[in-house]
């Protein structure tokens, strides 16, 4: 009887102290305030609870209100600091490699492929970025252009001869077909699979309670993953059995690379680079241009405006029959400042996530090494001490902004030594688009 009582007794002192270090991690400093939440699920439930709104997602408001603009919290079984500050979210950026790395959950490694170019780090990163500045550098993007512009006219063409555009889907479906030919010259017409159906699988479990059963939105999420990737990797190895005399896509340049000597690049790295590129090309964008043409129809002036700049365009040119040019181009101002606006209300990565590599000092807190830091782009975009009535749409507001790219308030696009490669071949799409909507070319 006596054995049982300090066995029983010890259960509970041993629940009871598993408990309290669970609600008080170990900290060498002050760590910031917040709650850990339940023991090994903490804040999850309430982290993924879907934001009905356009403001700052319910998680993050309702902490900030309590706790201040940076707090603690954990997720999916890790330690969390999450920043709604502009200063230490800028900071973290400007860390990356030194006191931070990119870092995100093992569920979301396992949806986007454990080599992903955000999992990786150092000379593979910097390897892998520069290759793919290749296609969406400057160079690559000016030759691009004249093809954004004919399929963008083509599928407005197509568009205005249907009774009903379901606009999400429609552009998802033309950005998609176009970064899928100029990746991997993908033709859907001659293709046994859809490659995009997979994607779309893919997206619609993106964001949800990563429980991997049958039926669930996750098992589709990876299922929609792993047909994708099969797709890929047939199209990989029929390229390198039958591989072309003249690179003509990104495809066999990767294959150049993998062939190479002493390559650091290997086929499954590849693989994941396809894949993250194309889901991010395509979803990133298509959200965006839905929303900017949903903008566009709810503010006459806005539309006014921004159609005076291109028949402006349209005016100036001396072949009225010639396509847009890199110059034209270059001279939307009032179109980037409409772009930009977009990107700062669609708040389309609403999390970016890091890791401390060491005990990091900042203000009176203390950032323990191995805890994970959640920059929340929203907090910064929609914080009404930065931007007056800040979920109004207010393209104006940038006339006399120079962060185009990224600053301590502005990260649509990341930042640092991360920010998003891709950046440019998406303003390059969106632009091109809404040239083609309100031009009338």
């Amino acid at each position: 009887m006596w054995a049982l009582f300090i066995w029983v007794s010890l259960l509970v002192i041993s629940i009871t102290h598993w408990v309290y270090s669970w609600r008080n991690p170990k900290c060498k400093g002050k760590l910031p305030p917040g709650s850990m939440g339940l023991p090994l699920l903490g804040e999850t439930i309430q982290f993924f609870k879907p934001n009905t709104t356009s403001d700052i997602p319910p998680f993050i408001k309702e902490r900030v209100k309590k706790y201040g603009s940076i707090f603690k919290t954990n997720l999916v079984g890790r330690t969390v600091i999450v920043s709604a500050d502009p200063d230490l979210s800028y900071f973290v950026f400007q860390q990356e490699g030194r006191r931070f790395q990119s870092w995100y959950p093992d569920t979301f490694t396992n949806i986007f492929g454990k080599n992903n170019v955000g999992s990786l780090h150092g000379l593979m990163y910097k390897y892998l970025k520069s290759m793919v500045l290749t296609l969406f550098g400057y160079d690559g993007l000016k030759k691009m252009l004249p093809q954004v512009e004919l399929t963008a006219n083509k599928r407005l063409e197509l568009w205005s001869n249907q009774e009903s555009v379901e606009l999400k889907d429609a552009t998802a479906s033309m950005i998609f077909d176009l970064t899928a030919k100029k990746l991997i010259s993908h033709d859907p017409d001659k293709s046994s699979e859809n490659l995009r159906a997979n994607f779309v699988a893919f997206i619609q479990g993106l964001i949800s309670f990563p429980f991997d059963i049958p039926g669930t939105a996750y098992h589709k999420c990876l299922k929609g993953r792993e047909n994708a990737m099969r797709m890929l990797r047939n199209m990989l190895q029929e390229r390198r059995r039958k591989p072309r005399k003249n690179p003509i896509d990104f495809f066999d340049y990767v294959i150049e690379e993998i062939q190479k000597e002493g390559t650091i690049l290997t086929e499954e790295i590849a693989l994941d680079l396809m894949f993250v590129l194309l889901f991010a090309s395509f979803e990133t964008t298509s959200l965006a241009l839905t929303l900017a043409i949903k903008f566009l129809s709810d503010d006459p002036e806005v539309l006014k405006r921004l159609t005076e700049e291109h028949e402006t365009i349209l005016r100036n040119r001396e072949d009225a029959d010639s396509g847009l040019t890199w110059e034209e181009y270059k001279s939307m101002t009032y179109t980037f400042q409409f772009i930009n606006e977009t990107a700062r209300l669609a708040n389309i990565v609403p999390a970016i996530f890091r890791k401390a590599l060491i005990d990091i000092k900042y203000k009176d807190y203390t950032i323990p090494a191995g805890w994970a830091v959640m920059v929340c782009p929203p907090a910064v975009h929609l914080n009404p001490k930065r931007y007056e009535d800040p979920l109004v749409f207010n393209p104006s507001r940038w006339e006399e902004s120079t962060a185009n790219n990224a600053s301590k308030h502005f990260m649509a696009f990341g930042g640092g030594m991360r920010f998003c490669v891709g950046t440019d071949f998406t303003k390059l799409q969106m632009a091109v688009v809404l040239h083609s909507l309100v031009g009338g070319d």
